[in-house]
């Protein structure tokens, strides 16, 4: 007889409480603010291939302006609202829409683009640990598709947004369509960000993850990257960083707003990553902190509520049940939670006990490590609550937890000095 052990639980909240501490925990450990900041830089000397198209499209544009009047009120909107003369000024954008103006070379150009990239690939396999390797062919095309498409999208959506506060402001269109269309261009933008999160979440990780995980949360982290654009627009002045480092203050600026959204980035990838591994830190959490190794008052706080691996992997058996049967096939590992329960082998002198099991014991891993048969059956003492494992869970413990793995060996090397014994000679 087998029974789900399906206990009350006190919700959400608890499970967002260990997410939330694995993904900080997580976080800190991988020296992410580190990776933010490079990529930051790298981003800053990328941004080159956006300015040199706004160079060629007011070149364009500034031709057109000498037979158009529309033309000229629309560059000198895109001037002020863009604050172009001051970053021409400052030297990011260049006065000749040339290659080589205002000191940037084709060899600049890829070589960042190629460092942006490979500072969000490096973060990533921190991120989602994986010693593979991707294909050479792609890791050098990879730049050189991203960036030019990343940045016409966003000179697309700033241009669009630009061009409907022009003509609303200058009455060319109603005020309600111009609303609806700039509430709409928003929309896009916040769509076309979360493309590109979703792009990065999915199919950066080597080890893809759940396209329908990728897709919540490269939403919450577009939702993130939304309130802080708002938030660094009401509390971060280019005029402040300007009359405090003069003319690098264009750069700091820049730099600062780059640094936090690339914080962002990797903040939601590493709570993906957590989120993908909810159940094996628990279990972690679970075994080691039975015997008071590894745990500490926060943790044990956060991950106190079992409820969750209970509903999960929880099974109820009777006393008398025999759990597990010498000889068969099965894989499963077993964790008992609560009673007690009986070793037992067949001899030559007949069904021999070898032993107790008791809380906190993990039992039935031998199976799976020597991908053998069983060797001895378990059955139920009193009645019993065990955690069931498949050997997939099992893997990842082993892969997630050097503890575990150490634990789980010199589980299995005593059992094995014990059958030894125990065996006739």
């Amino acid at each position: 007889m087998r029974t789900s052990a399906l206990p009350p639980t006190r919700g959400t909240l608890s499970w967002l409480l260990q997410l939330a501490y694995s993904t900080l925990r997580l976080f800190g450990q991988n020296g992410l603010k580190n990776h933010a900041a490079a990529t930051a830089f790298y981003f800053l000397l990328s941004a080159t291939p956006l300015l040199l198209l706004l160079s060629y499209a007011l070149q364009l544009l500034g031709h057109i302006a000498e037979n158009s009047a529309p033309a000229t009120i629309l560059m000198a909107a895109l001037y002020d609202q863009m604050q172009l003369e001051s970053l021409t000024a400052l030297g990011f954008i260049p006065r000749q829409a040339q290659l080589t103006a205002g000191g940037v070379g084709l060899a600049t150009l890829v070589l960042s683009s190629r460092g942006l990239v490979n500072a969000v690939q490096g973060a990533f396999r921190i991120i989602f640990a994986d010693q593979s390797k991707r294909n050479m062919v792609v890791s050098w095309v990879l730049p050189l598709v991203i960036l030019p498409v990343l940045f016409l999208l966003m000179g697309v959506a700033a241009l669009a947004q630009t061009t409907l506060s022009f003509l609303a402001e200058n009455d060319f269109i109603g005020l309600g369509s111009a609303q609806g269309l700039q509430t709409l261009n928003t929309l896009l933008a916040f769509a076309m960000v979360w493309g590109l999160l979703f792009a990065a979440y999915w199919r950066l990780p080597l080890r893809h993850p759940r396209a329908r995980d990728a897709a919540i949360f490269s939403f919450a982290a577009t939702v993130s990257m939304a309130l802080l654009l708002v938030v660094f627009g009401a509390f971060f002045k280019l005029e402040n960083f300007l009359s405090l480092y003069g003319a690098l203050g264009s750069v700091v600026f820049v730099l600062i707003g780059a640094f936090f959204a690339f914080l962002l980035l990797y903040l939601w990838a590493q709570a993906l990553y957590a989120y993908g591994k909810a159940d094996i830190d628990a279990l972690e959490k679970l075994f080691l902190g039975r015997s008071g190794e590894g745990a500490n008052k926060l943790e044990a706080y956060v991950f106190g509520d079992l409820n969750r691996l209970l509903e999960r992997y929880g099974e109820i058996h009777p006393a008398g049940h025999t759990l597990i049967e010498e000889g068969d096939d099965s894989r499963t590992a077993y964790f008992l939670y609560a009673g007690r329960a009986a070793v037992y082998k067949h001899t030559e002198d007949g069904l021999r006990r070898l032993g107790e099991l008791k809380e906190g014991q993990l039992f039935g891993e031998m199976a799976y490590l020597l991908n053998e048969q069983r060797t001895a059956s378990v059955v139920a003492a009193t009645e019993i609550t065990v955690l069931a494992l498949p050997p997939q869970i099992m893997e990842e413990l082993m892969l997630h937890s050097a503890p575990i793995a150490r634990r789980i060996i010199d589980t299995l090397c005593q059992r094995l000095e014990r059958m030894n014994l125990a065996s006739p000679t």
